[in-house]
C-alpha cells in the first residue's frame, strides 16, 4: 500500500491515535449491552518484541495504542508452551493434561471439545467468526467449521497466498481481509465474536534461508530495520548454556538455534525479519481498527491481543519455545475495553494471567455462565479495576508434546518461586527464585537452604498433576536432536552418506527449493531452468535446507549452447529486488565461453573475481591479482559435466570434470561472505535450458582457519583482474608493484 515503510508506519500511528475511543468518543457505551469481542492471536511471540513491553526498536504503534488505552498484563503465561496444546486449551478451557489422555495427552478427547467457547457464545446470540491458523489436534472426524458461523483455516506454507489476479498476499493480510469482510457484513443489533489467529511470527521451518525465507514478512514492511543493529541476546554468555543439563543442550531448542541465531549475520538478518513479521501484524491490526471505526462498531468492541507461547530469540543459546524458562512461558496479553472507566485505562496488571483464562473471560463479557469444568478465571474484574486480593497465587505449567525429542516437564510457578521437574529425565528438578533471580540463572534445587520450599512445591505439583488428570504414560526412548556444538551447524539438516555428502535434490521434486515455477521444474530427473529470451532479471532457485558456510559441493550440469547460468553460494536473499533474487559468490556455467565457464563471480556486488584458468588473491581493498594461470579444457554444450566447488574459510576452488578452473583467496574482509544460501540461476539473454542433477554437498567444520595476507604475498608483477563491462579506451591492467608506489 505504501512504498516507503516509514510513511506506512506514520500513517498507522495516525490511525492508532485517531481510532482511540478515549480520544474520539466522550460517551461510554453502556455495559449492559453485549459487547463485541475481537481476539488477535499471534504465534511464537515473547513479550520482549512489542514496544509497549519495553522494546525500543520495534515499531508496533497500533498494539501499543491498545495497551495505552487498555490493560497490559505484565505477568501473562501459557500453561503449555507449544502451538497446538496452547490453542486447544483456549478453545476448550482446559489444560493439556485435562483435555487429553495419559497415553495421548496432546490430542483432545471428544468430550473435551464437544462444546467450545464459540458454541456457548452462539447459543447466547453471538455471531462468531474464525480466520487463520487452527493447528488444534482434535478427535478423528471432528468438524471444526461446525463451531463457528464463519470459518476459514488459513495456514502458512506458503505464507504468500496467490490471489485471483495472480498477485501474492501475505497470510497476515489475508486473515485481516476476512475479518474486515466479517464485520462489514455484521447484522445490526447482534453482537459478534471474531477470532483472527495469525501464523506469524512462526518461522517457516522447512525454509531455513535467513530473512524472508525463514521469517516471511508482509511486503508492506519491506526495508524496515535494515539500518538498525539489533542488540545481541542479553543472556547469550556461553556459561549460561553450559550450565544446562545434557538433555536440554542436545534438544530441538539447540538444533534450531543453529538454524536462526548462531552467527552474528544470521542473527541480525533473522531478528530483523522477525520484527517485520510483528510490525506486519501491527499494520494489519491498524487496518482492521480503521474498518471497525468506519462500521460504527468501535465503541462496543473489546480487543484482545495475545500469543500462543513465548519464544527464544537466541537467549541461553536456544531457539523455539518448549522449556520451562520465562522466555518460553510468558506471552503478551493486552485487553482494550472501551467501556471501562477512564481511570482504568492504561493500567498494568501484575497478577498472573493464563491462556486458559481467555475463554472464561469471553463468556463473562457476554454474560454467559462459565462452565464448571473450565480451569481458568475471568479477567474481567482485573480489567475493570476490581478487587484482586482473591486472585490465584500459583499456576501450573507443563510440556509433554513430542516427548521423544522435547524434554517433558511439569511444575508450579508463584510470585516468588518456580519449580519444575523433567519427569522423563530422572525427575531432574529446577527451583528458581523469581524475585532475586528473575533471569533464572541459579538452580536452587540442590541448595539445602531451600529444601523446605523445594519439598512444598514438589508436593503441590504432584497434587496438581493428580487434579488435572494424573501422570502420563512413560515413553520408550528419547532421541537427541543435535550435538551441543556441532562440527558444522548445517549438519542439522539431514543424513549423510559414507563420505559425508548429503543430497540437496531428491531427483523428483522441488520440495526443498524455492523459485518461480515459470522458470524452474524437474525434467528427466534434473532441476531444469528454462527461459525464452524475454527475461529482464536473473532468476534464482534457492535451496531451503540450510545456509552453507564451508563445504564441498558436486553436481552434474548440462547447459544448451549459448546458455548462461551459475551455482550461487554463500548468497544473500534480496527481497527488495524480488522474492527469489540472490546475490553472492557464483561458479559460472557458460558452456561456450572458456573465459567464464567455472569462473568466480559475485552477483550484483564485486562482480568478476577470477576468470577461468586463474589463481587470484583478492587484496583487502577488493582488487583481485592474478598470480598464476593455466589452460582449462573446453566443456562441450548439451553434455553432462561434473562441477565441483570447494570452499574452506576464504579459500575458493572450482573444477569442471576434475580440471581446476579457479583458485581464489579472498582477503577483502569488507566484501567477502563467510556464509549464506545455495542457489542456481537462469540468466537474462538468449533462450536457454540449464539442468542440474546428482546434486550433493558435504558440510565442513564451521570454524576453519582463514587465510591471511602474511601467508600469501602478492608478487610485484601480478596483474589485476580485468573488471566487468566496457573499459576506457587505452585501458591497461594494473600491476601490483606499481600500485604499491
Amino acid at each position: 500500500m505504501y512504498s516507503n515503510p516509514r510513511t506506512f508506519f506514520l500513517m498507522l500511528l495516525f490511525f492508532s491515535t485517531q481510532l482511540c475511543p478515549a480520544e474520539t468518543h466522550a460517551v461510554e457505551t453502556s455495559t449492559t449491552e453485549s459487547p463485541n469481542i475481537v481476539f488477535f492471536f499471534a504465534d511464537d511471540q515473547t513479550t520482549s518484541t512489542l514496544g509497549c513491553y519495553g522494546n525500543s526498536v520495534i515499531q508496533t504503534p497500533n498494539i501499543d495504542a491498545l495497551a495505552r488505552e487498555g490493560t497490559r498484563f505484565d505477568n501473562a503465561c501459557v500453561s503449555h508452551s507449544i502451538c497446538w496444546v496452547s490453542r486447544t486449551s483456549i478453545l476448550s478451557g482446559l489444560t493439556g493434561r485435562s483435555f487429553g489422555t495419559s497415553s495421548n495427552p496432546d490430542t483432545a478427547t471428544p468430550a473435551a471439545v464437544a462444546i467450545l467457547y464459540s458454541d456457548l457464545l452462539r447459543q447466547s446470540g453471538y455471531r462468531t467468526g474464525y480466520f487463520g491458523k487452527w493447528h488444534a489436534k482434535m478427535p478423528r472426524e471432528y468438524k471444526r467449521e461446525d463451531h463457528f458461523d464463519e470459518f476459514e483455516a488459513i495456514g502458512r506454507n506458503p505464507f504468500y497466498k496467490k490471489q485471483p489476479d495472480g498477485s501474492l498476499r501475505h497470510e497476515t493480510e489475508v486473515i485481516v481481509d476476512r475479518g474486515i469482510e466479517f464485520i462489514q457484513s455484521q447484522p445490526k443489533n447482534k453482537p459478534f465474536a471474531l477470532n483472527m489467529w495469525f501464523n506469524a511470527c512462526h518461522a517457516e521451518d522447512s525454509d531455513r534461508r535467513p530473512g524472508i525465507g525463514h521469517f516471511p514478512w508482509p511486503r508492506a514492511v519491506d526495508g524496515m530495520y535494515d539500518d538498525i543493529m539489533i542488540a545481541a541476546p542479553r543472556l547469550q554468555a556461553p556459561e549460561i548454556f553450559n550450565a544446562l543439563p545434557d538433555f536440554l543442550q542436545t534438544t530441538i531448542n539447540r538444533e534450531r538455534f543453529f538454524w536462526r541465531w548462531n552467527t552474528e549475520k544470521k542473527y541480525q538478518t533473522n531478528v530483523r525479519a522477525y520484527y517485520r513479521m510483528v510490525s506486519g501484524i501491527d499494520g494489519a491490526i491498524g487496518r482492521f481498527m480503521e474498518a471497525l471505526e468506519a462500521a460504527g462498531l468501535a465503541d462496543n468492541t473489546i480487543i484482545v491481543y495475545s500469543a500462543d507461547n513465548g519464544y527464544y530469540m537466541g537467549n541461553r543459546g536456544l531457539a523455539g519455545k518448549w522449556s520451562h524458562f520465562e522466555e518460553s512461558l510468558r506471552v503478551p496479553l493486552i485487553i482494550y475495553d472501551p467501556r471501562v472507566k477512564p481511570s482504568q485505562r492504561g493500567q498494568v496488571a501484575n497478577v498472573t494471567a493464563l491462556n486458559i483464562d481467555l475463554p472464561a473471560t469471553f463468556l463473562d463479557w457476554a454474560g454467559v455462565e462459565i462452565p464448571e469444568r473450565y480451569q481458568g478465571h475471568s479477567l474481567q474484574p482485573i480489567v475493570n479495576g476490581e478487587d484482586r486480593e482473591n486472585w490465584r497465587e500459583e499456576t501450573f505449567h507443563e510440556h509433554f508434546a513430542v516427548r521423544n525429542r522435547i524434554p517433558a516437564f511439569e511444575g508450579l510457578r508463584n510470585e516468588n518461586y518456580k519449580y519444575v521437574r523433567y519427569f522423563d529425565h530422572e525427575n531432574h528438578e529446577f527451583l528458581h527464585d523469581l524475585k532475586n533471580d528473575p533471569d533464572e540463572l541459579i538452580n536452587l534445587a540442590g541448595d539445602a537452604d531451600y529444601e523446605g520450599v523445594l519439598l512444598a512445591m514438589r508436593q503441590r505439583t504432584t497434587e496438581k498433576v493428580d487434579e488435572y488428570g494424573g501422570p502420563l504414560d512413560p515413553i520408550t526412548s528419547f532421541r537427541q536432536s543435535t550435538d551441543p556444538i556441532p562440527m558444522a551447524s548445517a549438519n542439522n539438516v539431514g543424513g549423510v552418506d559414507g563420505e559425508g555428502f548429503m543430497k540437496v535434490f531428491d531427483g523428483r521434486t522441488l520440495r526443498q527449493w524455492s523459485g518461480d515455477t515459470k522458470y524452474w521444474s524437474v525434467k528427466d530427473g534434473a532441476i531444469t531452468g528454462t527461459t525464452d529470451g524475454s527475461l529482464k532479471m536473473n532468476r534464482f532457485l534457492t535451496w531451503k535446507g540450510s545456509t552453507i558456510r564451508n563445504f564441498d559441493l558436486r553436481v552434474q550440469v548440462k547447459v544448451t549452447d549459448g546458455g548462461n547460468s551459475g551455482i550461487q553460494y554463500r548468497g544473500t536473499s534480496r527481497p527488495d529486488l524480488g522474492l527469489d533474487v540472490v546475490t553472492g559468490y557464483q561458479c559460472d556455467v557458460v558452456a561456450n565461453n572458456p573465459l567464464y565457464n567455472g569462473m568466480l563471480y559475485e552477483e550484483k556486488e564485486r562482480r568478476i573475481l577470477a576468470r577461468t584458468g586463474n589463481q587470484v588473491i583478492i587484496d583487502s581493498k577488493g582488487q583481485g591479482w592474478i598470480i598464476d594461470s593455466w589452460h582449462v579444457p573446453m566443456a562441450t554444450p548439451n553434455e553432462w559435466h561434473e562441477y565441483r566447488v570447494l570452499v574452506e574459510g576464504n579459500h575458493h576452488r572450482h573444477w569442471i570434470d576434475e580440471s581446476k578452473t579457479v583458485d581464489v583467496i579472498d582477503l577483502d574482509e569488507g566484501g567477502r561472505k563467510l556464509e549464506g544460501v545455495l542457489a542456481v540461476q537462469v540468466h537474462v539473454g538468449p533462450a536457454m535450458t540449464i539442468q542440474y542433477k546428482d546434486f550433493e554437498i558435504k558440510h565442513l567444520p564451521d570454524e576453519l582457519p582463514l587465510q591471511i595476507a602474511a601467508d600469501h604475498p602478492i608478487p610485484d608483477d601480478a596483474v589485476g583482474v580485468r573488471p566487468q563491462g566496457k573499459l576506457p579506451k587505452g585501458w591497461t591492467p594494473p600491476i601490483y608493484g606499481e600500485q604499491k608506489k
